[in-house]
């Protein structure tokens, strides 16, 4: 490197002179003596600028002696790094006449000059900036002026772009970054030579960087494309080649060039290439092909579209985050049928993918939907994603639900806004949220508020003196907690962790209650939460599941966007709407969409957050909602007054003044729904209740007048409800209107002539008047009993009679063909779904005969869809709700006759509910023996047997049609109840079964005909539950208990003379395809 310049001699002939105190540097002295003494020289170089012409003269022989192999390459690196300090001081110095030979001779040192410009890179940040230009400058002319770049110094530049030297020294790669954008010209042709060598002609050896070539294709084109115009082409012919290996990498290389012709042909087939990681590096590099290619995003829907179904979990994972990427940088990258791809995977098996696919849905709809970074077109693109996020938390798994509910605090609704902006943005979000989505949030809320509750429960519990029966309490409290998180089996062991933390830390119980207090604002609940955290952060650990699920309970019970100054806010959005000065039409929202909309939201935060609505302000709001026209928005009002109103009428009189009459006029003339929610009001939040009530009762009562039926809906609703509420107070009255008006002059008379067009159903607003009054009379009675509850006036028995003329005559009580078909499909509903509602009180389900119980279930049966359709919902939400007795399940078994398809289903995801519902109760909470024969879900077998055994259909024992029938209603229950044999439930069942055949029908114990086709339902029965499991011939310890409403148990055992009756059912069985497939069968329908 230092061969001298010949126009430029030393001072003193050739002698090296140093700086004053600097000794001689040879190689006869130490490393560290070195060191010292080129600390030295580096500072008189820093020092010394362009104009000292003296010193540049006096110290040239020492800028040569630097230059030579013992500094160059010695072995030290502090000599190196130090000699390259003072080697790029000299370059700035002598500048731009450099100190050495030209560039032929000076070449030959590049390698070592480069190498230790990058250790000084590295080792020294805070150089001078211009002497690193001039060594940059230095470099970039030994490359371009220079006859070629030499393999080894290519390496040297190269290396510093492979992954791992990248992430090891960032100076050195944008170092080598920046040199090979200044020589792009003429290093692209060496860089050429060595990949031809290394792809075409296989010369690994040339380079120990030939295993990198791939990494170094994708570095070279992130730092300037041109670099590999000659390398393109050689890719392509790489594609042909078949190696898994080699597809990879090379696919990987094609997509970044935007002038590769290879996609659409050889890159394609790579997508459904047999190899897992081929197909997996493709849908990778999909989405930079979208941002590059957008002529050919055609073809890669076509194949994301196949992908996004593949078998492997990593790849449908992979397809989600090229679509999301792609999106994020620009929506437009991605059309409706990639954006529909993300939607399906929403609901994809795999929880990995499903979260994937929702949280880069959030993310798409934070930007474009709530920041509106794109404009209200795209905003309108991706409008249904606010939809269909909700809509997953109907899914089962509480990860899904847990998830949807993080993504509505932090992407939908953003609990980091300010309280004004979160709940304008909460406010519209709901106006624009279709059905579904609409009671999914309002389900979300239900179950968090369900589950503070449970939070407080267990606290309140930690009051309590300790005692067996506390502890019990508490353990099923810690277990139901347990269910609303992820991970059930370690959400228990964690929760029992965390009772056991709050039992011994009193200040831990203090911030948990302040919590979950209603009273607690959103900024209070975000430190609770921080303090609770940090107290259970200790010990610090790596990873802690017990904090992490934890921190799951707190973020589902800590209210991030419900308080006080919110509902103030949304009230004052509301008074907006109403007053014409919202920003709705902005929103997207017509401004009475927006009203009722935001009434409905503020009825369903009455619920959840009641006290956050005591103030005059908000009070004052809702009252100017009670004067408008829009009924639904009236209602509203009024609900929300019932949920929250319990101290208007100490705290605040002026409301309560204002208020009273216009609940009266409500109760008196309002809609149905405003007289029913009036009526609650007033008797939820007034002290004189009583004198409230009597009000609106007696002129109500005087003015019934069944000739005007279109004016009686209303007072029989408010009078119904009055009557429940206030079943002492207006007994007596109450008596004489049901018998002389409701049932002599309403029920009991048909005074208009039905319409005969012969339709079963008709829309809401086509069912006569008449009807209508009659439907509300049927409600009226029920409601009159429940408010009641004893039956000593045997207004119960009259009323059940009565609801039972009903359905035997078809809807058509007085029988005289007046009423048309619809308006008879009306009343069997209002009479099945009356009994079902009694059925529900204790004192009435006692009463109700076996027959009456029958008619009600063969509601589900009825020819009309619509009646056979709402008696199903009413019957499952009562029994989910564990409202209605166990025998009322076995109706569901009557479904397998319905016609459509879809009904059938239903039925069976209903009676699927039902039995978890019922087992996990009794999992939960410990029963008595009593108890238990009224929740376990087995014992529905004998109350469906007898119903079958009367089924109206069921009429010749021994036909093959009702047989297979039966036999198609008995497995519509078993399979579901026999999914798994639990405390060896299959034998338990045969058993209960031949119990029967021991027994007589109580219904009619002596009619030989019923008691024959008792027997031969429990045959087929016993013959299904054998097809069903091997297990049930195993010995039963349990002996069940048969209900004496429905069974006579007989002092001895009945010989079985109607064996006569087995052939047929056997055969029954067998023609129906049921025993084919499955297990041999043992002959037990003996008994």
């Amino acid at each position: 490197l230092a061969h001298l310049r010949t126009s430029q001699k030393p001072a003193g002939d050739g002698k090296i002179i140093y700086p004053p105190g600097v000794k001689e540097i040879t190689d006869k002295i130490s490393n560290d003596e070195v060191v010292k003494r080129l600390k030295m020289v580096v500072k008189t170089y820093m020092d010394m600028d362009q104009d000292s012409e003296e010193e540049k003269q006096q110290y040239l022989g020492l800028a040569l002696h630097l230059a030579s192999e013992f500094f160059l390459r010695n072995p030290n690196k502090d000599v190196r790094l130090l000699v390259a300090c003072c080697l790029a001081d000299i370059f700035r110095i002598y500048a731009p006449e450099a100190p050495y030979t030209s560039h032929d001779k000076l070449k030959v040192g590049s390698l070592e000059l480069f190498t230790i410009f990058l250790e000084l890179k590295q080792s020294n940040n805070s150089h001078n900036q211009k002497v690193q230009m001039h060594m940059m400058d230095l470099m970039s002319s030994i490359i371009m002026e220079g006859d070629g770049v030499t393999q080894e110094l290519l390496d040297t530049i190269l290396i510093n772009l492979i992954p791992a030297h990248k992430n090891l020294n960032k100076q050195a790669y944008d170092l080598a970054k920046t040199l090979l954008k200044r020589t792009v010209q003429t290093i692209e042709t060496c860089i050429a030579n060595f990949f031809n060598q290394v792809l075409v002609m296989g010369k690994s050896s040339v380079s120990d960087l030939s295993e990198h070539v791939f990494d170094l294709i994708q570095e070279l084109f992130a730092i300037d494309p041109m670099l590999l115009t000659s390398v393109m082409p050689q890719l392509e012919f790489k594609l042909k080649v078949k190696t898994t290996h080699t597809h990879i990498h090379t696919f990987r290389m094609n997509h970044y060039s935007d002038t590769s012709t290879v996609a659409s042909q050889h890159e394609g087939r790579r997508f459904n290439d047999i190899h897992v990681p081929v197909r997996l590096e493709c849908v990778k590099f999909a989405s930079h092909c979208l941002m590059n290619h957008p002529d050919l995003a055609r073809d890669l829907t076509e194949y994301l579209k196949v992908r996004s179904h593949d078998p492997e979990e990593a790849i449908r994972h992979d397809v989600i985050v090229t679509i999301i990427n792609a999106g994020k940088k620009d929506l437009n990258l991605v059309n409706d049928q990639l954006l529909g791809f993300v939607r399906e995977r929403t609901l994809d098996k795999r929880w990995r993918v499903r979260k994937e696919a929702m949280m880069g849905l959030a993310q798409l709809y934070k930007k474009y939907c709530l920041h509106h970074e794109a404009g209200k077109e795209s905003a309108l693109k991706i409008s249904w994603i606010k939809d269909k996020l909700l809509h997953i938390y109907y899914q089962n798994s509480i990860d899904d639900k847990l998830l949807v509910e993080k993504i509505f605090a932090q992407y939908m609704v953003p609990h980091s806004l300010d309280t004004e902006e979160k709940m304008k943005c909460l406010y519209y979000l709901y106006a624009c949220l279709d059905t579904n989505a609409v009671k999914a949030l309002n389900e979300m809320w239900k179950c968090q508020n369900m589950l503070r509750g449970l939070v407080k429960e267990l606290l309140d519990h930690h009051k309590l003196p300790a005692s067996e029966a506390n502890n019990t309490a508490m353990f099923g409290k810690l277990m139901s907690i347990a269910k609303n998180l992820p991970d059930a089996g370690k959400a228990q062991d964690f929760m029992k962790k965390f009772n056991q933390v709050l039992s011994e830390d009193e200040k831990l119980r203090v911030q948990l209650e302040m919590l979950i207090s209603p009273t607690c604002s959103c900024k209070q609940a975000e430190i609770c939460v921080r303090e609770i955290t940090r107290k259970l952060t200790f010990p610090k650990q790596p990873t802690n599941p017990f904090l992490e699920m934890v921190k799951f309970l707190l973020e589902r019970i800590a209210p991030v966007h419900i308080d006080s100054e919110a509902i103030s806010a949304l009230v004052k959005l509301l008074n907006k709407s109403i007053e014409g000065t919202a920003d709705d039409d902005e929103e997207g929202v017509t401004p009475d969409t927006a009203i009722r909309s935001g009434l409905e939201l503020l009825k369903v935060l009455s619920f959840t957050h009641p006290t956050a609505f005591h103030s005059a302000e908000t009070y004052e709001s809702l009252l100017q909602c009670l004067k408008m026209e829009d009924d639904k928005v009236a209602e509203a009002a009024i609900q929300i007054f019932r949920n929250t109103g319990q101290k208007i009428e100490t705290e605040l009189q002026q409301i309560r003044s204002t208020l009273i009459p216009i609940l009266h006029q409500k109760a008196k003339r309002g809609t149905p729904h405003q007289a029913k929610q009036a009526v609650h009001c007033i008797h939820a939040i007034f002290n004189n209740k009583e004198v409230q009530l009597a009000q609106i009762f007696e002129p109500l009562s005087h003015s019934l007048n069944a000739d005007v039926p279109e004016q009686l809906i209303t007072p029989l609703v408010s009078l119904g409800h009055i009557a429940m509420l206030a079943p002492d107070q207006f007994a007596s009255p109450m008596k004489s209107i049901v018998a002389n008006f409701i049932v002599k002059d309403l029920l009991m008379n048909d005074r208009v002539l039905g319409n005969k067009n012969g339709k079963l159903w008709t829309a809401d607003e086509e069912v006569s008047p008449e009807v209508l009054a009659k439907v509300h009379a049927i409600k009226l009675l029920v409601r009159w009993l429940l408010g009641m509850k004893n039956n000593q006036s045997k207004s119960a028995n009259s009323t059940l009679r009565l609801l039972s003329a009903m359905l035997v005559s078809e809807g058509d009580l007085t029988e005289q063909k007046k009423i048309s078909k619809s308006d008879m499909s009306r009343l069997r509903l209002a009479a099945g779904a009356a009994i079902m509602k009694l059925a529900q009180e204790q004192c009435y389900h006692e009463i109700i005969t076996p027959e009456q119980f029958q008619l009600c279930g063969l509601v589900i049966n009825d020819e009309c869809y619509q009646v056979r359709q709402i008696f199903a919902q009413k019957l499952h939400v009562a029994l989910v709700k564990l409202l209605l007795p166990l025998e009322y399940l076995a109706v569901f078994a009557l479904c397998a006759k319905d016609p459509v398809k879809e009904r059938r289903a239903h039925a069976r995801q209903c009676l699927l509910k039902n039995i978890s519902v019922r087992r996990e109760y009794i999992k939960q909470n410990p029963v008595t023996q009593e108890k238990l024969i009224s929740l376990l879900p087995e014992y529905v077998v004998p109350y469906m047997i007898h119903l079958l055994a009367h089924d109206p259909d069921f009429t010749k024992p021994h036909e093959y049609e009702q047989l297979k029938d039966i036999k198609e209603c008995l497995w519509f229950m078993l399979e579901v109840l026999m999914t798994k044999n639990e405390n060896n439930s299959h034998a338990f069942l045969r058993k209960m079964v031949e119990n029967i055949k021991q027994t007589k029908d109580a219904q009619c114990p002596e009619d030989v005909k019923a008691n024959e086709k008792l027997y031969i339902v429990c045959d087929v029965a016993l013959f299904v539950i054998a097809n069903k499991s091997t297990a049930c011939h195993l010995d039963c310890q349990k002996e069940p208990v048969l209900p004496s409403k429905f069974f006579l148990v007989q002092d001895k055992v009945i010989p079985h003379t109607h064996t006569h009756t087995h052939r047929d059912v056997h055969y029954i069985v067998r023609l129906s395809g049921l025993s084919s497939n499955q297990a041999p069968v043992r002959e037990c329908c003996g008994g």
